[in-house]
This record gives structure tokens, sequence and C-alpha cells, in this order.
């Protein structure tokens, strides 16, 4: 026999003092007959605390991005996929840049959230490069998603939560795959997998070439290569080895055909980055050992030159390198039979190279942390979760990460959560040292320095209150994931005019600094997630978003940097017969997000709806499973979604990048 108490208890309960007890009363009467044991069906976490635990023991609210879900989406990049998790605000500045925020409040070069693949971080200085991403689609298992501040498992780069990105295992699958796209827009994309087994040793090889011509009117194509290998080796039954290596290469047009001076003219980025991680599990029953080594390269050029005012061919560039390595060792085991611990250490080192921007030659950055999370079932009913980290940075004093969690399961079918979490954000080092000046090749005068540093640069810090709850209900097989936060945001970091160094004789524009703000930023507000499965092969996907006063009494340049509200819906339909589709619908409230600066302009790209569908048969063509499908996105009026402020200022009648539909078929099948 259960030890939790029945819905109907609860609901009885809460309507005993409810004033609107008599519609629970009825609710109540009904929902010991409906209640199902729903929680064994739950999916495990594993990204949340560093310990396993079923979605209703999270320390947190969790959205996880299955393998079904993500095929059933069609989409070409993990980017877009985050569309459809609450609280997450993604826009296109064009088709090969993604602006990837949680909640908006965002800056030119993101750092505010891990982003893991196989646990291993694929962030470097500037942020992330979520077009050179090394992974590919298809060997994706599931994206979790943890929704709010994680720096207490994760460190100073989990500011505002974590996308962990987990690929399969090489042995679940065997044999080889390809697939095809062709459509509107240039798309051209060629995938191939191949994976295979023997003796306690998996391998599987991944490639893909991916080809578009992004928005119309802008200088805006990619053309991107990535090969990624995973290895498994079980050595015995406790021990296994694994071997991930990857390597991407892309190419990018950038820039505008008539920016001011040129600043931000049309020319072609080029990246490459190569990864390797190498990693040791033990696991003996309720013990785990983990131990991981983790190295990653990488580099790009973009150059193009500046003219006006009577000066040409100006040279200038945002080539860069950077170089990364990580090691970590992590002990999970069990305390008693109500209680599970974890623990581990952890270095990071990193060095960016960028001349342009750093005039005082190489940055580096070395971060050292300890962390540890306790999982403490108190009663059948009641679950603390303790978390802290301490970590060290290079020139920064030692900050202690807490976070505490309480999640009660108030009935087989019902959890509610309530915690407390603290964070500093990483230093950005464009932030500190962006040392960014202008001359003229001729006289070798100094003609402008858009940006000066500023060491004296405070970390931000954010300070999270929520509460949660988590419920599923048998009669359309559904679930509801509710998350109502409260974010104080202190230190945060903009972008302002700044005074020249003595001495300096005056220029055409005035320089910029990154500073504090004085007054701390506050977020508030709801996020919700529900799915049904209504009848057999349908299912339903509804994500809001709501900001309470988002504007708020705050900085000019804080204002409208998150959208007051986000929703999407998502309807996925098996038809029979190897029938399927899916389509989603956004709608995004207006939106102050983006890059560029001209000093006192402020732009709003106004609140859009827009459609992604996908129409798929599946079937057998010659003794193997195969699958045709017709994929559409930004269906509908051509709309914006970030703007480039100082390119937008100049064209103040219309946007200067709105997004292009694109329309493709797909054709996968077994080789």
């Amino acid at each position: 026999m259960s030890l939790l108490p029945s819905r109907r208890t609860v609901l009885s309960a809460l309507a005993a003092i409810l004033p609107i007890h008599p519609v629970l009363a009825d609710y109540a009467a009904r929902a010991e007959e409906a209640e199902s044991p729903f929680f064994e069906e739950l999916p495990t976490v594993l990204s949340a605390s560093r310990l396993p635990q079923t979605l209703n023991e999270a320390p947190g609210a969790v959205t996880i991005l299955d393998r079904e879900f993500i095929r059933a989406t069609g989409y070409r990049d993990v980017a877009r996929l985050l569309r459809l998790v609450p609280g997450m605000q993604i826009g296109q500045e064009r088709g090969n840049v993604q602006w990837v925020t949680y909640h908006g409040l965002s800056g030119e070069t993101p750092t505010e959230i891990q982003v893991l693949i196989d646990g291993r971080s694929a962030s470097h200085y500037a942020g992330v490069n979520w077009a050179g991403l090394p992974v590919t689609i298809e060997e994706i298992e599931r994206i979790e998603v943890i929704r709010g501040t994680n720096s207490n498992a994760y460190g100073a780069n989990a500011f505002l939560g974590v996308i962990n990105i987990i690929t399969r295992h090489s042995q679940q699958t065997q044999g080889a795959w390809g697939q095809v796209n062709a459509g509107s827009q240039g798309i051209a994309d060629l995938q191939a997998s191949w994976s295979g087994s023997s003796d306690g040793l998996g391998v599987r090889l991944s490639a893909v070439q991916t080809h578009d011509n992004g928005f119309s009117g802008l200088h805006d194509s990619r053309k991107s290569q990535t090969l990624t290998l995973r290895s498994d080796y079980r050595l015995d039954g406790h021990n296994e080895l694994t071997l991930r290596a990857s390597h991407n290469r892309i190419e990018r047009g950038m820039g505008y055909r008539d920016s001011l001076f040129n600043n931000n003219g049309e020319r072609d980025l080029g990246s490459e980055s190569s990864t390797l991680q190498l990693g040791w599990r033990r696991a003996v029953e309720d013990e785990e050992w983990l131990a991981n080594l983790h190295f990653t390269k990488d580099g790009g050029m973009e150059r193009w030159f500046g003219s006006g005012l009577g000066y040409s061919a100006v040279p200038l560039n945002r080539d860069y390198r950077s170089e990364s390595a990580n090691a970590e060792i992590q002990h999970r085991f069990a305390l008693n039979a109500q209680a599970r611990l974890v623990w581990g250490l952890e270095a990071q080192w990193e060095t960016g190279t960028a001349p342009f921007r750093f005039t005082t030659g190489p940055k580096t950055e070395r971060q050292y942390r300890a962390f540890t999370n306790l999982d403490w079932r108190i009663t059948p009913t009641w679950q603390l979760n303790l978390g802290g980290l301490v970590e060290k940075s290079t020139d920064t004093t030692t900050q202690l990460i807490p976070r505490a969690f309480l999640n009660w399961q108030a009935s087989a079918s019902d959890t509610f959560r309530a915690g407390y979490a603290r964070a500093w954000q990483p230093r950005n080092l464009f932030n500190y040292f962006g040392d960014v000046r202008v001359y003229d090749p001729q006289s070798g005068k100094l003609i402008a320095w858009p940006y000066l540093p500023n060491p004296n640069l405070r970390r931000t810090r954010i300070d999270s209150f929520e509460v949660g709850y988590l419920g599923r209900f048998r009669a359309i097989d559904s679930t509801l994931d509710v998350r109502i936060f409260n974010e104080r945001i202190s230190n945060f970091v903009v972008r302002q005019i700044a005074p020249l160094p003595a001495g300096q004789p005056p220029l055409l524009l005035p320089p910029t600094q990154f500073v504090n703000l004085p007054d701390p930023v506050v977020l508030r507000g709801i996020e919700y997630q529900f799915r049904a499965k209504p009848r057999p092969g349908s299912e339903i996907v509804f994500n809001h978003t709501l900001f309470a006063h988002p504007h708020g009494n705050q900085d000019q340049q804080v204002t409208g940097r998150s959208a007051p509200y986000v929703a999407s819906l998502s309807w996925l339909q098996s038809y029979g017969g190897g029938w399927q589709s899916t389509a989603s619908l956004l709608r995004m409230g207006p939106l102050a997000g983006g890059y560029g600066y001209v000093p006192g302009s402020a732009y709003t790209v106004r609140a859009y709806t827009t459609l992604d569908l996908r129409i798929a048969r599946s079937f057998i063509l010659d003794g193997r499973k195969a699958e045709i499908a017709l994929n559409g996105i930004n269906l509908g009026p051509r709309h914006q979604e970030i703007a480039d402020r100082s390119e937008q200022t100049s064209h103040p009648d219309k946007p200067i990048n709105p997004t292009s539909s694109m329309v493709w078929l797909s054709l996968a099948m077994e080789l």
C-alpha cells in the first residue's frame, strides 16, 4: 500500500480552506478512481543535480526533448528546438546567427547558459557557436534543459540554466543510416551515420554537411561540415571507457551592404573547432565513479575593410583562436536508504587570442571547482535537495554557490517544489579586457576606439526564488509543469558611452565601455508547459511564459530585453499507415534584443507569430526502413526576430533583416 496521500485527499484538504471548494470538492470526488501511479513512467533526469532523479524529484524545473520529439520536428539545428522550451527566448538576426537566451536577458556574447554535450562544456570565451555545435541532430538521444540557475552543479556558466545534449550510446543501434535534404533558399544537406559493436566495443561515426542561403536580401549563406565519433568499451561488468571526438568547419556570410563606415560590412566568416573527450565510468550497485578529460581547439577568421570620411581600406578583423582543457572527477554513492550524495572536483583552463579585440595579448582564464549535492528523502512525501559549489577563477575571489530545494510529493500524481539559489556570472573576457582600436593604415592615426576595457567590472550575481508544481492527469494522459520565479540580478552589465582617456584627441564617434548598473534588475513571472495525449496517436504541447511588469522601473538598456510573453503550441499527430505530422505555432512578444550599438539608439522588434510544419511518411524500401518528409519553417508573413541595432538605426522605416520561409524535402533510410 502506498504511503502517499491520494489526489482526492489532497484536493479535499485544499477545498476545505479555499473559496472555490465546491469545484475542488467535485473534482476530488472523481479523482480517486482516476488516480494512476504515473511516477514510474516519469523520465530520469541526469543534469539537475548530477544525481539520477525522476522528474518529480529534481531540484527545479526541467524540460526534456526526447529523440522521438526531436525527429518529429524535422529541425536542422539545435537552437530551433529550444524555441519549444518554456522560458527560452530564441531569435535569428540572420539565417546562420542564433540568439539563444533564457528569459531574454542577454548581451552581445552570451555566456550565461551552460551548454553541455555529454556532460562537457561546448562554450568558449565568446559564448556558444550555435551554428557550429560539434554534434549532429541524428545522434542526439535527448536534450535536458534546466530552467533556472544551476551553477551549484556546473559552475558559473550555468548562471541562468543548463542545456545538456546527450548523445546515444554507441551500442544502442547497429548499421548505417543516411538522409538528404533539398529545398528553397539553397537548402542542400547530406547526413550519414554508421554504428557497429563487437565484444564490448561500440563505435558510431556520424557526418553531416549543411548548406543554405539564409534569409533573402542578406549576405547570409552557410556551409558547414561536422564529423563526430563516439566509442564505448566495456572493460568488465563495472567499468566502461568512452571516447568522443568531433571536428566542425563552417563558412558563413555576415554583415550588411550599406553599414555605417562599412563597420559591419559584408564579409565571410570561416571557423573551425575540434574536440576530444575521454571518460571512465565505474558503477557498483548504488555507487559510481566518473572521470573525464576534455580538450577543445577553436578558431575563426573574419576580415574586411572599413571606409568613409576621407579614409579608405581601413583593415578590420575579428580573428580569434582559443584552446581549453578540462579535468573532472565525480563520486556518487548512497549514504543510507534515504540519502544519496555526489561530490567532485574540476579544473578548467582556457586561453583566447584575438589581436584586434585584445591589444594587450592573449587572455587566459583558470577555474577550479569543488561541488557536492545531497538528495535526502526526509519522509516518504518530503524530499530535500541541498547543493553547494566553491569556485575560484583567475583574478577573482573565491565564491560559494549554494542551492536548497524542498519537494513535497502531495500525492502519487502531484509534486510541489520550492527553492532558492545564488550564483555569479562568469567573467566575459571581452567585457573586461576588450580594447578595440581602428587606425588609418597610411598615417597611423587613431580614428575610432569603439571599445574601452574595464578591468574593474564586477561580476553579475543572481538570487533566484521559485516555486513549482508538477502534476499528471489520467483523463487525457496529460502533464502540467509550472514554474513561478523571482530572479534578482545585481551588477547587471550594459554597454555605455565612456570618456576618452586623458590626452586623447576627440574621435568621430564616442568610445563605449561595459559597466555595471547601480540598481538590480528584477524578473518576475510564470512559465508552464502542458502536455496531453487526448487520443491515441495525438500529442499536444503548450508552452507559455508571462512576465509580471517585465519592463519595470529599470535602465533604458534593460527595458524590453525580455519579451513580456512567449507562447508556443505544438501538435504531433500519427495517422496510421506510416503517416505523421507536426505543427508548431510560436507567438513572441516585442523584444529589444540584438547586437550593434549607436549612442542613444533603441530598437524593439515587433511581436510576431510564425508557423513550422512537417508532414512525413514512413515505409519499407527494399527491406529497409525509410521516411520521406516535407518540412517548412517561418511559414506565413515575413517577420523580424532580432535586429542589428547599428544597421537598423540607419533604416528606421522598415526591418532590415526579415526572416525567409524555408521549405525542403527530406529522404532518410537505412543503408
